[in-house]
């Protein structure tokens, strides 16, 4: 799980925003201008920042040269605008933006750029602990960041995922008999992706919005699947 900050104006994007990547398992702050940017940033210290451009009091290509030149842009920027030129996207890239997105941002986008972002800050977290270790032990005792050391082959497997087992009454009408199956089938896929609608969403071929209200006829616990993997 990583700590995001979203940075934008607009009311609608922010819970839009909040929603995706809290659903994906994420810490997820946000703040409508530039005054709150810089405060969450400075208490959080945020793995990620996904910064709007055009914004009442201070920009975000101005926030981001702020960061910049006081030695603070330090973990990955995604600039989001839905007016912004191609120059201010170069600029942007230009003063240290990892990327930009153009509004209105799909998910299979907001997710991509996310993942790439987060790679690219472990990535550089990884190779900045290896330099910085002393000498004082052979090169292959050696692991970047966060790798758990090898597990000895006498380790147990892991266990697989439990397989739910069904029955349904044939009696039913038809009516309660397909509602029966939907609301299983759900449950198990909720299951099966530690209850994240995004990727249930993706995999059934749902839109979320659709998904939602399916779920709430069926009466489905949404917050099953996350306890059955252990989130909170």
């Amino acid at each position: 799980m990583a700590t995001i900050l979203v940075v934008d104006d607009e009311l609608g994007i922010r819970d839009l925003l909040f929603e995706i990547l809290n659903d994906e398992g994420h810490q997820v702050e946000l703040a409508m201008n530039a005054a709150e940017a810089r405060a969450l940033r400075a208490e959080l210290q945020p793995d990620l920042v996904l910064l709007d451009i055009w914004m009442p009091d201070t920009d975000g290509v101005t926030l981001l040269k702020e960061w910049a030149s006081t030695g603070l842009l330090n973990m990955p920027v995604i600039m989001m605008s839905g007016h912004a030129t191609i120059d201010t996207a170069v600029e942007a890239t230009r003063i240290g933006a990892m990327a930009f997105l153009e509004k209105p941002i799909t998910m299979q986008k907001l997710l991509k750029s996310v993942e790439q972002g987060l790679n690219r800050k472990t990535g550089a977290l990884g190779r900045a602990a290896v330099a910085a270790t002393p000498l004082t032990q052979p090169l292959s005792a050696l692991r970047p960041l966060g790798m758990a050391p090898a597990m000895p082959m006498t380790a147990p497997a892991l266990p697989a995922v439990m397989q739910p087992v069904q029955s349904f009454d044939l009696n039913n009408p038809l009516r309660e008999a397909r509602d029966s199956f939907e609301k299983a089938y759900f449950e198990f896929h909720l299951a099966q992706e530690g209850g994240s609608m995004t990727r249930v969403a993706e995999k059934t071929g749902l839109e979320r919005t659709h998904l939602y209200r399916k779920l709430k006829q069926l009466g489905v616990d949404l917050s099953r699947g996350k306890r059955a993997n252990g989130a909170s």
